[in-house]
């Protein structure tokens, strides 16, 4: 749009990266192999400034965006109608329920204030006032007892803390559950019809109207560089590919830094930041195809919801599971996030036929150990083997336990109506795509000193590499942080553009 010929060149097979869908269970089902629910993308402008409803981008648009279940049958949902959320907590907490409306009113007076501010190039580290101050730092256990009385709501509101790693005792995480729990009740949670990949194919098929071009399977090696500005790419098969203006890249900085650029081009004390970068919490994922629909223990409504959360209502499930899993160990009974991908889109599975009802879920672990020293208390029968417990060993054995688990107390009939299983251990999804770096999916820990201009570093806080005068870094690894919200690289593009003399604000207006 601004009059620059674009090549993207991707490391995989096909584009999409962490919004990639495959079918890796069985053949026509589609799976979301990492990101599922559209949250915080819905307060980005990019769909409609770029119009990709033209290139096939649709989303549907669930009545319940998630529901929490319970292992006594009862369970907390959030609708896309304030009143029935506040009914739904009401059913614990009367008082709950108006809490939540006088925090969601709170945000509506401020929502246009928060979409600028996700959507804009982060502002310099300011001296906040105290109550500020205490709204960045809060951790989610803080802000969850500070406003809810029942343990059922406060789990509901502190599970966003653990999408992204964080313990109900780490700082910053009561920012971040409600940020995502206002922005679900104001917006939805989403999903991408026929899978999350079509998003990112929308927006190649728009660059490739504007006469750009994509390369797959072209993985970049190293930057070339002359008089400190990037001239071009070098590509894994020997190619090179030169560069006039800019390299943007869509990685984790450590690959961009360390290996792509070379130590020698870069500050030293970018590297030492680069080389503390703390990576966050592994994750374990099983896509399950099946044979029927789940029934819940709690009311069937909850399997309308685009995703169901898994716990007892005690925010010590959450934190026992944080200490087990930084401390090498396997988590003996994790909270699970339960996508709903076919009840949803049944797109994304085969059209049924005599005898079968076919479906299709994903359950993610989001804590879990990279290196595995033992296992949690449960399992105690298997930490007598002083040998290297590898993932590769045990990860159908875990997953199995799993659904052991979700079977007997959430899902009476999972395990009977599984007719595929895959398993994704953290080594699998480091490797699919390399930028999940030791199977992560924040693509750096969103401590406070790793977000906003901090992120990832403080001198790489504004998405380029100050001792390059053109190589910029808009992933993830950047404001406003982890979670499909085409922030990153819109943010990126402000700055791009500010550099090469271009104003944004008219180039999207013209």
């Amino acid at each position: 749009m601004a009059g620059l010929r674009v090549l993207v060149l991707e490391e995989y097979y096909a584009i999409g990266g962490m919004t990639i869908t495959e079918e890796i269970t069985l053949p026509g089902f589609k799976s979301d192999i990492h990101a599922f629910g559209y949250q915080l993308a819905n307060t980005s402008p990019v769909p409609k400034e770029l119009g990709l409803d033209r290139f096939g981008f649709e989303l549907i648009c669930p009545e319940i965006s998630f529901s929490h279940i319970f292992p006594d049958g009862k369970y907390i949902s959030m609708y896309r109608s304030l009143e029935k959320t506040i009914k739904s907590i009401a059913r614990f907490s009367i008082k709950d329920g108006q809490t939540w409306r006088t925090l969601f009113n709170k945000y509506l007076v401020d929502r246009e204030k928060i979409i600028s501010s996700i959507n804009s190039p982060p502002t310099e580290l300011e001296i906040f006032s105290a109550e500020g101050y205490r709204k960045q730092l809060q951790s989610m256990r803080s802000w969850c007892d500070e406003n809810f009385e029942s343990d059922e709501a406060k789990v509901l509101f502190g599970t966003s803390a653990t999408f992204v790693g964080l313990s109900p005792d780490d700082a910053g995480g009561g920012q971040l559950c409600h940020l995502f729990a206002t922005i679900a009740q104001d917006k939805g949670n989403n999903v991408v019809r026929g899978g999350f990949v079509n998003l990112p194919v929308a927006l190649a098929r728009f660059i490739e109207s504007k006469g750009g071009a994509i390369l797959s399977n072209a993985s970049v090696i190293k930057i070339i560089i002359e008089n400190d500005r990037a001239i071009g790419v070098c590509l894994a098969n020997g190619k090179h590919i030169s560069a006039k203006r800019l390299v943007a890249f869509s990685t984790d900085p450590s690959t961009l830094v360390l290996k792509l650029i070379g130590e020698e081009y870069v500050d030293s004390t970018i590297i030492k930041d680069i080389k503390r970068i703390e990576w966050g919490d592994s994750v374990f994922g099983i896509y399950l195809a099946l044979n029927g629909n789940p029934k819940y223990k709690s009311d069937q409504e909850v399997g309308n919801s685009s995703q169901i959360h898994i716990s007892p209502a005690s925010l010590e499930s959450f934190s026992r599971t944080s200490y087990e899993s930084r401390s090498g160990i396997i988590p003996s009974d994790p909270p699970c996030i339960l996508s709903n991908d076919s009840i949803i889109d049944p797109s994304r599975v085969p059209s049924p036929s005599a005898g079968m009802n076919r479906q299709l879920i994903k359950l993610l672990i989001p804590t879990v150990p990279y290196d595995i020293k033992k296992f949690g208390t449960n399992y105690k029968d298997y930490n007598s083997n002083p040998v290297k417990i590898k993932w590769s060993d045990i990860k159908q054995w875990y997953a199995n336990q799993i659904i052991d688990n979700i079977t007997y107390s959430y899902i009476l009939n999972l395990k009977d109506i599984v007719i595929k299983k895959v398993s994704y251990s953290p080594i699998d999804y480091e490797r699919r795509p390399t930028t999940c770096i030791r199977g992560t999916l924040s693509c750096g820990a969103v401590f406070p000193y790793q977000s906003g201009s901090m992120r990832p570093t403080p001198q790489l806080g504004n998405y380029k590499i100050p001792t390059l005068g053109n190589v910029y870094l808009c992933g993830s690894a950047n404001y406003p942080g982890p979670g499909v919200s085409m922030a990153s690289g819109r943010n990126a593009a402000q700055v791009i553009l500010r550099d090469l003399g271009i104003d944004f604000r008219n180039m999207m207006m013209s």
